[in-house]
């Protein structure tokens, strides 16, 4: 069932005017006035290089900037085009700046986004974070190009990051999605993502958009959808992403809490697509992987050591209530050791996810308190992941996050033989 989407009026007018367009470009935004005229600049150049003759359409839907990010949006141009491209635009790329209406969050800024894209009929949609500075213009063909050229529904993004950044999605959403559903997508949640026309129809069709999926967590619903219904889904090499990379000590719990809410979310409503899928298999790669400069990402792995010992002092009575005995004792055997030799082993942070899973599917306590305890072990998981990195390069660090992703897909039979048993209790 469609939930009730409603375009802003002046936006409405202004796509009637334009009437059609084959490709739509949207960068959801707020208060990113230092970065976004690069990304709209970039954009503007990529879409007239690589698609010269295609009408082309940048959406900015925004979400109540203060800061000059929209007027920063309409100055934003790319100068003489014929000094920068390879081919001259046979059509300018019409550029919208939009509030969105409905619950606050992304997902309501990418349900503007593609409204306007399915409005226009167009053939492919593009988005991209409005926090970028390591966009180019190559990457409207990395994102455009699998769908425009090849009928993929939906290009996933594969950065090269620095060792510590993107810790979500190295601890969590990438081995749990890629056990869970088969595929391996690297980076589910990365950000900036490429749409088939029949894939944006697909998402406004869902009855998600007055949900918290709206507020957060759309990254990973977006990518979850597509891999768990059936569209044909690739990976585009993009380069580096150099963004406001956070330390996971001071500024990802709230992301994590909202992320894990999301995710937790769809493997209840997808149970029946996951249960039976053993294994994983890459998908196709556009692109070719090769070694970037990437800016160093200052972390204090030691705050994260004190983070889990702090939280297992604390939460311990809590975590006992649905943790199994031999996860909580092997938690507790880290409840002293030093930040320079902390180490969680693979298989317990695997099972320490599972048995959060399984607490969310019960309701063993308050989904929100549940979510906020496992912060505590997450920095654990991410401070022990640095201690194991610590000298390694980008290609050995790599190699311990397949490490933790075969270390899920081993496991994920004894998963499911307890998600099968309702009711279990340590």
């Amino acid at each position: 069932m469609r939930s009730h989407i409603t375009l802003d009026p002046i936006l409405k007018q202004q796509l009637r005017v334009i009437g059609k367009a084959d490709l739509v470009l949207g960068i959801p935004s707020f208060n990113n006035v230092t970065t976004i005229a690069h990304v709209v600049r970039a954009a503007q150049a990529g879409l007239t290089k690589y698609f010269p003759g295609s009408r082309a359409v940048l959406v900015n839907s925004d979400g109540g900037s203060t800061d000059g990010t929209q007027e920063a949006v309409r100055e934003a141009s790319v100068g003489d085009s014929r000094s920068i491209l390879a081919s001259h635009p046979l059509f300018p790329v019409h550029r919208i700046v939009t509030p969105y209406h409905g619950i606050p969050g992304k997902g309501s800024a990418l349900r503007t986004i593609f409204q306007a894209a399915q409005e226009l009929e167009a053939t492919a949609c593009a988005v991209v974070d409005a926090d970028l500075r390591s966009i180019t213009p190559a990457w409207m063909d990395f994102l455009l190009g699998p769908v425009v050229h090849e009928q993929f529904d939906f290009v996933a993004p594969l950065y090269l990051r620095h060792k510590y950044d993107g810790t979500i999605t190295n601890s969590i959403v990438y081995p749990m999605t890629r056990s869970l559903y088969g595929l391996r997508v690297r980076q589910p949640i990365g950000g900036d993502f490429g749409l088939s026309r029949k894939l944006v129809s697909h998402y406004l069709e869902q009855d998600v958009w007055d949900t918290d999926v709206a507020r957060f967590g759309i990254d990973i619903w977006m990518s979850t959808t597509a891999i768990a219904d059936g569209f044909k889904v690739c990976q585009a090499f993009m380069g580096a992403k150099i963004h406001d990379a956070k330390d996971p000590g001071l500024q990802l719990a709230q992301m994590l809490q909202q992320v894990m809410s999301a995710f937790f979310d769809l493997t209840l409503a997808r149970e029946e697509t996951w249960k039976t899928i053993r294994g994983s298999v890459p998908v196709p790669l556009f692109g070719m992987e090769h070694a970037v400069g990437l800016e160093p990402v200052k972390v204090d792995q030691a705050r994260m050591t004190r983070s889990f010992q702090s939280g297992l002092r604390d939460l311990g009575a809590i975590w006992s209530l649905f943790l199994r005995p031999e996860v909580m004792r092997g938690l507790q055997t880290m409840g002293s050791e030093p930040a320079s030799g902390f180490h969680i082993p693979m298989d317990l942070w695997v099972r320490t996810l599972h048995d959060f899973a399984l607490a969310y599917r019960e309701k063993t306590i308050g989904r929100e308190h549940l979510l906020q305890s496992l912060t505590p072990i997450y920095l654990g998981q991410v401070a022990s992941f640095m201690v194991q990195a610590r000298e390694a390069d980008a290609t050995e660090a790599e190699a311990l996050l397949e490490d933790l992703c075969l270390a899920f897909e081993r496991l994920k039979p004894e998963f499911v033989d307890l998600w099968e048993r309702p009711g279990r209790r340590p």
